[in-house]
């Protein structure tokens, strides 16, 4: 039987639907399993929410997660981002070629969703020439399997690849039934020197020169003022800042995007990552998000298994690729 651990999940539920005469007609239940009570499942399927009663289950397991479409993914695509905001974009055909004076590689790389409006070869020769122009190394964020054209043409021009990155998703409803409340975590507008420190790349100890980013960073990192964001930090008995995090809200409102968690590696293994996850995807919440995305590296492990209990899934994975 189907229980809370399959929640975020998709699943097959068989069910008695009827008789004829003697004998019981069965019919399958298709979709992401959304909520579990003592009397009942509900499933969510293309067709809506369907509730079956406990009663009525013949039999449930879990199914491997359908392959995200097409749109599904150029949609999520441009929610991420929207969610980490270059101040520098322009269109070339479809694609998004992104500038943000060199800090952070998603803000410096173009996005080759759609169409570029010209043969691919001479599309990459022009993110290449735009890129110089600007004193940056050209790079190209690929969404797989999305653009895998992309992707082979880069490979053809020796462009190296970098490693891979999952875009993972939930739904907002499971991952906050397998979350504490955040009571404890103070949630701002702005991030701090502290909260720069702790969530940068490789960590550096808060009040530190870990802390001190360029103004661009912030610009990305507030969304520029064109998107909700928050930043929350949770202190520890001592007053020093042991946990952070990030949260925005963009896809028209759908998407509560995760950025930047962290933890301070004394204070691991107590929850923490748990509770301001929690206070930021009440946040999102109440703004009416209905789904979770986070991009994680393949190779993170810890993060992948604290992912996989909240209810997270693999919607996509993108790769970088730079000459």
């Amino acid at each position: 039987m189907l229980s809370e651990d399959d929640l975020g999940h998709r699943v097959v539920v068989r069910r008695v639907a009827g008789r004829r005469g003697d004998r019981p007609l069965f019919t399958d239940v298709l979709g992401e399993l959304t909520a579990v009570t003592a009397t009942e499942l509900t499933v969510a399927t293309d067709a809506g929410p369907v509730r079956v009663p406990r009663a009525a289950v013949v039999a449930g397991k879990r199914i491997p997660p359908r392959r995200a479409g097409r749109r599904e993914v150029r949609d999520l695509e441009y929610a991420a981002n929207d969610a980490w905001p270059a101040p520098e974009q322009e269109r070339l055909g479809d694609w998004l070629l992104r500038a943000a004076g060199g800090w952070s590689r998603r803000a410096n790389s173009a996005l080759p969703v759609g169409d570029p409006g010209r043969p691919l070869p001479a599309a990459i020769d022009e993110v290449t020439r735009w890129y110089r122009a600007r004193g940056l190394d050209p790079a190209v964020n690929v969404p797989l399997p999305l653009a895998r054209r992309v992707d082979a043409e880069l490979a053809a021009r020796g462009w190296r690849r970098g490693p891979t990155v999952l875009t993972q998703t939930a739904p907002l409803a499971v991952l906050r039934s397998r979350l504490p409340d955040g009571g404890r975590v103070r949630l701002a507008t702005t991030p701090d020197a502290d909260w720069l420190a702790l969530t940068r790349p490789g960590h550096h100890p808060p009040g530190g020169s870990g802390g001190e980013v360029p103004p661009v960073a912030l610009r990305v990192l507030t969304g520029d003022g064109r998107i909700p964001v928050r930043f929350a930090y949770r202190y520890g008995e001592d007053g020093s800042l042991v946990a952070a995090a990030r949260g925005t809200v963009t896809g028209n409102g759908r998407w509560f995007g995760l950025a930047r968690l962290a933890v301070a590696p004394a204070a691991r293994r107590r929850g923490l990552a748990r509770e301001v996850i929690g206070a930021l995807a009440a946040w999102a919440a109440d703004l009416g998000a209905t789904d979770a995305f986070l991009q994680v590296m393949e190779d993170n492990g810890a993060a992948l298994a604290l992912y996989d209990r909240l209810g997270f899934t693999t919607h996509h994975t993108y790769v970088s690729r730079s000459p």
